[in-house]
């Protein structure tokens, strides 16, 4: 740890760039005062180089009208969105510009073809939730994976700027209600399997007419529903995917899962899986090396809160937050709960110390969904963002006649390199003050400048693309490959600085809440002018050491091409 916290930086820190660049999805939930308890679950959405072109590109999941009758048509929430409604999927231009161009994008859906899938199929497809990306055939373009209230799809990048559905194909359908899934190489073969998160059995036809205390109309939780079994597929390699799950274990436990990281917790080399469950214990499946999980979270310290409680998880993500070499979670949950902080002993063992790091009073009041670690200051410590949107009516909205009452405020919380945070949203910038209902996160480098900016996902609203001011500390960015440039997720990297403590962390592109990030690694190193070498653990079980020379820019770094370590 850090004897004296770093300096705090001056804000703001991000600004809001959608609009004013081309970016113009908004989210349309299809409510129709029914009150549909899959209408304010989602959506998700995706950071990704779909063309190869060095910079990152957007994907964004749409919903779709629901049914309404004489009765409820309109009476809360009239419907408002131009159709056909489609998954959208806009192009950077920056390409091969300077990170100073402003960033402009360009609306693909057509021309990738995601517009003529979602005419084709009309609703069949079901209703939009989430997003992961991986290169799943190896072919070194990045491959998409839509969950859905409803069937899911796998859309295979053709590496020409189109995408083609093949989930039939590949096997890799799942018609039960998923939110979130992640990629990750679990048996270490170096095809990306596919973990897939179920949440629970509801249908349109089975909503229930749920109270609030009050006694008028709200949404119903979880548990008004029986949850769904969580799904594993091994890929092949040959294109198509086989069902795990039961060979795996993995049906021994499940329950309403709505987030999903896959972390190695315990650092045997073999990639774990962290799956965040709505009101009941979470899971924590810890991979045997022989294909089987066990599940190890109430042994592990990670299933309940430190009082003894199952909380409401909905975002979740993994990261050295301290400084010590392994992987820390951090989980976001339902208002007068807190969101809770595990850190990690190094063996998979975990406390919660949410109190003592400063993080519970803060999160008291709020819903928290999509949540990351970042270093948006590029100071070498991880800090926490946290998307908040309630999931039951605020009655103080609703009185006031609002149309959507669940929006509240996003949090940012900076790490001070003492293992303790500090709320630092009064001066995030000016979107921090909006009240809006904010679901998914993604991370990335969206402009190419060294900083991490965000994707925002908003509920029934726009989306918002935060692009960070840059705060001047040196950092190194890394994109990691394969033979055939296939990513490398599962990852596990040692930046060595030239003096402070190494910086440890994973390339995934899972994690936060139905959403998918930039595969590519952004260290921080703070006032650290040199790296003396990046040591890596590839998922196949190869350790290597690469020397590096200079810092501020991104380096592509092959498998293989590094010196051999034990």
């Amino acid at each position: 740890m850090a004897t004296e916290p770093p300096a705090s930086p001056l804000g703001p820190y991000f600004a809001e760039a959608g609009q004013a660049s081309g970016f113009d999805f908004v989210h349309f939930n299809g409510m129709s005062g029914k009150l549909y308890f899959n209408e304010m679950v989602g959506p998700g959405g995706a950071l990704l180089d779909y063309d190869n072109d060095g910079d990152l590109d957007i994907f964004m999941v749409q919903g779709t009208m629901l049914p309404a009758d004489a009765d409820s048509a309109g009476a809360l929430f009239p419907p408002r969105h131009p159709q056909p409604f489609s998954d959208r999927l806009y192009r950077n231009e920056l390409g091969a510009n300077s990170a100073s161009a402003p960033l402009r994008f360009t609306d693909m859906t057509a021309k990738s073809g995601l517009a003529e899938l979602a005419e084709q199929d009309g609703t069949s497809r079901g209703y939009g939730m989430g997003v992961a990306t991986g290169d799943y055939d190896n072919d070194g373009f990045i491959d998409l994976y839509v969950t859905r209230f409803g069937g899911n799809q796998l859309l295979r990048n053709g590496g020409d700027g189109t995408f083609l559905d093949v989930t039939a194909l590949a096997g890799a359908d799942d018609t039960r209600w998923s939110v979130s899934a992640t990629f990750l190489d679990y048996d270490r073969d170096g095809w990306l399997d596919l973990f897939i998160a179920n949440y629970v059995d509801f249908s349109l036809a089975s909503n229930k007419q749920c109270r609030a205390a009050t006694g008028s109309a709200d949404y119903c939780g979880p548990l008004s529903f029986p949850p769904q079994p969580d799904r594993l597929l091994r890929n092949r390699g040959d294109g198509t995917f086989e069902e795990t799950t039961r060979r795996a274990g993995l049906l021994e436990a499940f329950g309403g899962a709505l987030g999903v990281v896959a972390a190695d917790l315990d650092l045997d080399g073999w990639t774990d899986i962290y799956v965040a469950n709505d009101g009941v214990a979470n899971q924590m499946w810890i991979n045997g090396g022989d294909g089987t999980f066990a599940n190890e979270a109430v042994f592990g310290g990670s299933a309940l809160n430190q009082e003894g409680h199952p909380e409401a998880g909905m975002g979740v993500d993994a990261g050295d937050f301290d400084n010590d070499g392994d992987e820390d979670l951090f989980l976001a949950h339902l208002s007068k709960e807190t969101n809770t902080l595990y850190i990690n002993n190094g063996s998979g063992q975990f406390q919660d110390l949410t109190l003592q790091a400063g993080l519970a009073n803060a999160s008291w009041e709020a819903t928290g969904f999509g949540t990351a670690f970042l270093d948006f200051d590029n100071d070498g410590w991880l800090d926490i963002l946290v998307l908040n949107g309630a999931v039951k009516i605020i009655e103080e909205l609703a009185r006031q006649s609002d149309p959507y009452p669940l929006h509240q405020q996003n949090q940012l919380f900076r790490n001070r390199g003492d293992g303790r945070f500090d709320e630092v949203s009064a001066e995030a910038g000016q979107v921090f003050e909006l009240s809006e209902v904010s679901r998914g996160a993604a991370l990335g480098d969206i402009d190419n400048d060294g900083d991490v900016d965000i994707l925002l996902a908003n509920n029934n609203g726009p989306a918002r693309l935060l692009v960070n001011q840059n705060q001047g500390n040196h950092w190194l960015g890394l994109k990691l490959h394969g033979v055939g440039g296939r990513d490398m997720i599962g990852a596990w990297v040692e930046v060595v600085r030239s003096h402070g403590p190494s910086l440890w962390r994973r390339v995934t592109t899972g994690g936060s809440y139905a959403s998918a990030r930039d595969a590519r690694l952004l260290v921080g190193l703070g006032s650290v002018e040199d790296v003396e070498s990046v040591r890596i653990l590839w998922p196949s079980g190869l350790r290597e050491q690469h020397t590096i020379d200079g810092v501020d820019r991104y380096l592509s770094l092959g498998e293989g091409r590094g010196d051999a370590l034990p």
